[in-house]
């Protein structure tokens, strides 16, 4: 269905989307979407942050306990 738009289609698209909403609405509700992308990207990478520090703090407990101070306790 949206296949046949072309540039055409796509002008007085936006065209008629300006004359409905003006040039300040559209700027600032552009400025929003904006915002948001930006907080989404800074989520997804502090999680992944997140996950590679958790994988790196089970990478350094791999390390077997002292087998010496097990048998001192026994």
């Amino acid at each position: 269905m949206l296949n046949n738009i072309g540039l055409p289609g796509l002008l007085l698209i936006a065209v008629v989307v300006l004359v409905l909403f003006g040039r300040g609405k559209i700027s600032s509700l552009m400025g929003e979407v904006g915002k948001g992308i930006t907080a989404f990207k800074k989520g997804v990478g502090d999680g992944t942050q997140e996950l590679e520090d958790e994988r790196s703090e089970e990478a350094k407990d791999v390390t077997p306990e002292n087998t010496e101070d097990h048998k001192d306790k026994v």
